[in-house]
């Protein structure tokens, strides 16, 4: 890294001439520098905090000490015995901050007072590696980056030192630790880019969580024939992971990049990666480079195990998420309450009940005390199962152990209840609340409204919602998202677009899912002159279309018949570089078929295909409905064929597509046989396979009688 103690500098820092002089920032850096922030420097430094052991800064230079003539003086152990008093220095250069004009301070000298030639004289002999430690010192305060930049514009001004990118690369350290980012950029553009400072840079903005500066800084890094170090890709990884912009794809771009350069990665960089796979959501990834860890000798961290285990879990590969518990055992790290709940969450997802309360018997007997988390999902499974007795013993046994039940446990009942369809007990959950001391916040109050949402009781949303804010809790976002949501899926564009208006009224800026309820609400009503200037606004905003926005897009614009705008969509989102989804091209496969266009929609099918996309039941009863409305009953039967030997199992709906097809080309008598193979394969005929049977035995039966 570049704060570590230098080496030898006729190896590591050839001398660089500047061709022009460094002209001090004024802008920038207008501070006066306080007396007292020398002394804290001098002070620490001759209490032991230098990075140079014995030396400080306000010690004399040992007059019985012989002057070394060798090439050890470039090393830095030899130079602890050489000590000298930086303070006049700092004084000089406080004193004169004011006095001297920034650019006077860094321009080459044409004749200097006789107190600065005896200054620069007396520091002379420094050599560079003393003045690196002085800077690393300087820039340990925020209080004194100021100070540290003018003692690199004084040592150029009189040539005193020339590896200066070692230099302006601590500075623009410094700078980017202090949030200083437009600094640490301005500083930069001082003098051509080299690996150090470039390494610098790409630090700065990834500790700041500018990702889109740091990527921009590698690519151009590239560009100029260098390579960025093994700190940097790691230190990109973590702000990708920490700000939620972690991406497979992105990753396994950057992990191509370390594979050309070169770089080895050390245990660090590997942890990162696999974090980084296992918060994509890409499990498979994070578990081929965990194995890769562990077959070079390098033991994981426990949150790279955590990582991994919430990432299968979150895939319903439970199997493999107590596989990787238990290689956490066996390494000797001890699993915590967090690597618990990362197994206890999946057994919950995947409705394994009894395999969820072993996960909180084994923490007991552990003797790893569970969390509100741990508890959350307890209740979570227990809900799903329609245990609401057990669910409460749960809360019963919170207050016990003294983890009071909070807002988001309550929230998780309301979520069961919400799921199972019994939404008239939102009104119990809330008095229950209540009666146990616990305010509901924001997101208690989001899944209530969603509850009532789901079950078209729109004056009971809004009832809630005005609840919410006559006691004075803040609505967000995700809030305004459920009352329009909710509004339009019952029909209610009207209010669902007031509800828009006043959202950005009382200050709330609409997210890229905001834009895809109206963008869904619009296309509805065909006022595709609005979508346009809405998908505008959303760019002026900074908000980008996502997956979901050109999926929702292609399908408002397929089941319109503009199917020329709906492949513009997808060939637009290709272009931005995004994935399309196999909802993407069921909606549009299901367009066509809805217009009997079976051709078109094979073609769909084939491109969704190539773009490396498994086809879904819900795709292939797209084409059979296609292919059943453009009367073409023996490719429809080919599409069951095709299922059968690829391992899909036909469902209700194939079968039930299968006989309105037969039915449209009035081929009645085969009707009863796809029935009855629906049944053998173990399908349960629904409402509507009944319905369709019952028509061909009436049709059937007339025909006899005549």
């Amino acid at each position: 890294m570049i704060l570590l103690p230098p080496q030898p500098l006729s190896v590591r820092f050839p001398a660089i001439h500047s061709a022009c002089p460094i002209t001090r920032h004024h802008v920038i850096f207008q501070p006066a520098f306080s007396v007292s922030t020398i002394t804290s420097i001098t002070t620490a430094t001759a209490s032991g905090e230098s990075s140079f052991s014995s030396s400080s800064f306000t010690s004399k230079q040992n007059d019985t000490e012989e002057e070394e003539e060798d090439d050890d003086d470039d090393d830095v152990l030899s130079l602890q015995k050489q000590r000298y008093d930086f303070t006049p220095l700092l004084n000089f250069l406080s004193e004169n901050s004011n006095s001297e004009s920034a650019s006077a301070l860094a321009s080459s000298p044409s004749s200097l007072n006789r107190v600065e030639f005896k200054l620069a004289e007396s520091y002379r002999a420094v050599p560079a590696p003393l003045w690196h430690s002085l800077l690393k010192n300087l820039c340990s305060s925020n209080s004194s980056i100021d100070l540290a930049y003018a003692v690199v514009s004084w040592l150029q001004k009189h040539n005193l030192c020339y590896s200066y990118e070692l230099l302006y690369s601590i500075l623009i350290h410094a700078l980017g630790r202090s949030e200083k980012l437009y600094e640490a950029f301005l500083l930069s553009q001082r003098q051509r880019l080299t690996p150090l400072t470039y390494n610098a840079l790409i630090s700065a903005c990834a500790r700041n969580d500018d990702l889109e500066k740091a990527l921009n800084l590698m690519s151009k890094m590239r560009q100029d024939g260098y390579h960025c170090d093994f700190i940097n890709y790691s230190l990109v990884i973590q702000s990708l992971t920490r700000t939620n912009k972690i991406d497979s794809s992105l990753l396994q771009k950057l992990y191509k990049e370390i594979e050309c350069d070169k770089i080895e990665l050390d245990g660090q960089l590997l942890n990162d990666v696999i974090v980084g796979f296992a918060k994509a959501g890409d499990a498979s990834k994070a578990m081929r480079f965990l194995g890769m860890a562990q077959g070079v000798g390098l033991s994981p961290k426990t949150a790279t195990y955590v990582a991994v285990i919430t990432a299968l879990s979150n895939s319903g590969r439970t199997t493999e998420a107590e596989a990787v518990f238990e290689e956490l055992k066996e390494s000797g790290l001890k699993p915590r309450t967090k690597a618990y709940n990362a197994l206890l969450k999946g057994y919950v997802k995947m409705g394994y009940l009894k395999d969820a309360e072993f996960v909180v018997s084994e923490m007991e007997r552990s003797g790893v005390l569970p969390d509100e988390h741990t508890y959350s999902l307890l209740i979570d499974a227990y809900a799903n199962a329609g245990r609401w007795e057990s669910a409460r013993i749960v809360l019963k046994e919170m207050e016990v152990s003294h983890a009071k039940p909070n807002s988001f446990i309550y929230s998780r009942i309301l979520a069961g209840y919400r799921d199972r369809g019994e939404w008239q007990r939102t009104f119990q959950v809330l008095k229950e609340m209540k009666s146990s001391g616990v305010e509901p916040d924001t997101h208690f109050y989001n899944v209530m409204i969603d509850t009532f949402g789901k079950y078209n009781c729109l004056h009971h949303a809004m009832a809630a919602f005005d609840r919410m804010l006559s006691e004075g809790i803040e609505p967000d976002t995700i809030t305004w998202n459920t009352l329009i949501d909710c509004h339009f899926k019952c029909g209610r564009y009207d209010r669902a677009e007031e509800l828009f208006e006043e959202m950005q009224e009382r200050g709330y800026f609409p997210c890229t899912t905001t834009y895809n309820i109206m963008i869904n609400l619009l296309g509805e009503q065909e006022r595709w002159e609005d979508v346009k200037r809405l998908l505008g606004n959303m760019r002026a905003q900074g908000l980008l279309p996502n997956v979901v926005t050109y999926t929702t897009l292609v399908d408002i614009y397929g089941q319109s018949g503009r199917f020329d705008d709906a492949i513009e969509c997808l060939e637009v989102m290709k272009a931005a570089g995004l994935k399309p989804s196999s909802t993407m091209y069921n909606a549009l496969i299901n367009a066509y078929a809805r217009r009997g266009l079976s051709d078109q929609a094979v073609n769909a099918f084939r491109v969704m295909r190539t773009d490396g996309l498994t086809p879904s039941n819900l795709a292939l009863n797209s084409l059979i409905n296609a292919f059943g409305e453009d009367q073409r009953d023996a490719e429809a039967f080919a599409v069951l064929q095709y299922m059968k030997e690829n391992g899909l199992k036909p469902d209700v709906v194939t079968y039930t597509t299968l006989m309105k097809a037969l039915i449209r080309v009035d081929k009645f008598h085969k009707v009863p046989a796809v029935y009855e193979e629906m049944i053998l394969s173990g399908c349960t005929p629904d409402r509507k396979a009944r319905a369709m049977l019952r028509s061909a035995l009436r049709y059937m039966k007339q025909t006899l009688k005549t």
